[in-house]
């Protein structure tokens, strides 16, 4: 069974930093795009906040975390992962994890949701003081 689970949500402090996981299980992230996408609402779109090529370790950020987040991947542990600096309260949402196979640019894949098939549940990220 194809499968990706997220962890690593907290509630924290504007400022404050977290670090995301994103384990993949029943296939290699080798040749994947990685992403990790925002859902602030019930029912609201996801919206890639960061992805990563494994191939080429090519990377996407939205604009919004651009400078205070960065995404990685241990091949040798097939989890990706999202480091998040100097959060902000608009941070705060699901954070839900996704994979697909490299089959665009990455920052074309991460800008549209639809093209990943396999999606994690999410961990909630609070950004509140």
């Amino acid at each position: 069974q194809l499968q990706v689970v997220e962890s690593g949500g907290d509630l924290v402090q504007p400022g404050g930093s977290l670090r995301l996981s994103c384990a993949a299980s029943g296939f290699s992230l080798e040749n994947h795009v990685i992403g990790f996408f925002r859902r602030q609402a019930p029912g609201a779109e996801r919206v890639g906040m960061a992805c990563i090529k494994s191939t080429d370790a090519s990377t996407y950020y939205a604009d919004s975390v651009k400078g205070r987040f960065t995404i990685s991947i241990d091949s040798s542990k097939n989890t990706a992962y999202l480091e998040m600096h100097n959060l902000k309260p608009e941070d705060t949402g699901v954070y839900i994890c996704a994979a697909n196979p490299a089959v665009a640019l990455v920052d074309a894949m991460c800008v549209i949701p639809v093209v990943f098939d396999v999606w994690g549940q999410g961990t909630q990220v609070t950004v509140s003081s």
